[in-house]
């Protein structure tokens, strides 16, 4: 497409340039010329510089593209004129590539909404001039790369999602590359979560990156892109707050963690203070906590967890009357233990410092 761009442009200025000019792309060919018959020749400079420059009696210009792909202008001579021209050229034909891309370019309108970029009102026509088909199923995977590498995670996803029509992979910061995947009404989360399974494998199997993976919730239409993306980023900061232990995190399982994240820290800090007695639960050391997430794992059921712990049925009892001394709550009691369980779930949150999106 862009040689009939760049031609188009070509055709409405040749008459005013009184010499030969075209562009050649990143293999040195003439892609386009106000000289036709040379379209498909190979024009390779002896030097490329990224200023004007000069080669075989010819003015080059290398254009500036966004999109990754190189591009250079040039004007036959090496005079001032032919400078000028080149100059000029350059500027129009990068200018017009750069509004070209803004307006055709589909993975970076898929961008744009994630990021919510753009007004609500302006998705559908936007869409409609891209040809975009507006209301099939999509979700968001976010994944993130815990350190640095050499490998280019975005090139890994890019080769897994080839599709470029259905599927688009997007950069969103150093750290954590989107994928807006189209589903199909037939699948499900847990299909969803195999395939977040099978990108997070393929990274440490085969290219040795360890990545965390967010799921967002699955839309139907463009404008819910943004909150499925958002979600996405929740469920990355909640997996590395409550489940530390998970590759995949999806927003749909995350639970009451969720509502915890949702509240707003004065809210949770009050809590704190009404359910505990001051610093009682800064008291709790980590064998007691062990304890008591032992407790919780095995239904509050005594005779199983002192089993499970590997110790008298009496001594877990003690445990239990000491926990109860310290902060007021009885564990063996459902309404306590309930209270207990969002408490502490709560000082973990406040603890992590969270990000909210």
């Amino acid at each position: 497409m862009s040689n009939r761009l760049f031609q188009g442009v070509i055709h409405q200025m040749k008459d005013a340039i009184d010499r030969t000019f075209g562009v050649i792309d990143e293999s040195f060919t003439i892609i386009a010329c106000s000289e036709l018959g040379r379209i498909g020749e190979k024009l390779e400079p002896a030097v490329v510089s990224g200023e004007i420059f000069t080669s075989d009696n010819i003015t080059f210009k290398s254009l500036s593209n966004s999109q990754g792909a190189s591009y250079i202008v040039f004007v036959d001579g090496t005079d001032v004129l032919a400078s000028k021209y080149t100059a000029v050229l350059a500027v129009a034909f990068s200018n017009i590539k750069f509004y070209y891309d803004e307006k055709y370019d589909r993975a970076n309108f898929i961008k744009n909404i994630i990021l919510d970029n753009i007004l609500p009102g302006d998705i559908y026509l936007k869409a409609r001039e891209l040809y975009f088909n507006s209301d099939v199923l999509r979700t968001v995977i976010l994944i993130r790369a815990n350190e640095s590498h050499d490998v280019s995670v975005y090139d890994v996803l890019q080769n897994l999602f080839p599709d470029k029509s259905k599927d688009f992979v997007i950069n969103i910061n150093e750290t954590d590359i989107a994928l807006v995947k189209e589903t199909k009404s037939d699948i499900g989360a847990k299909t969803i979560e195999k395939l977040a399974s099978t990108i997070a494998d393929t990274l440490s199997g085969e290219f040795y990156v360890h990545a965390v993976i967010g799921i967002g919730t699955t839309v139907d239409n463009l404008k819910d892109l943004a909150r499925s993306f958002k979600e996405a980023q929740a469920a990355l900061e909640v997996g590395k707050v409550f489940d530390t232990e998970k590759t995949i995190v999806s927003y749909d399982n995350l639970g009451i963690a969720r509502l915890i994240y949702q509240l707003p820290t004065t809210l949770c800090e009050t809590f704190l203070k009404e359910v505990f007695k001051r610093g009682s639960i800064e008291s709790l050391d980590q064998e007691t906590l062990f304890t008591i997430q032992r407790f919780f794992e095995n239904n509050l059921n005594v005779s199983e967890t002192s089993r499970k712990l590997f110790v008298h049925r009496n001594t877990l009892v003690y445990r239990l009357e000491k926990i109860k001394k310290i902060t007021g709550l009885d564990l063996r009691e459902f309404d306590h233990a309930i209270i207990f369980k969002i408490a502490l779930m709560v000082n973990k949150y406040l603890k992590s410092n969270p990000v909210k999106y």
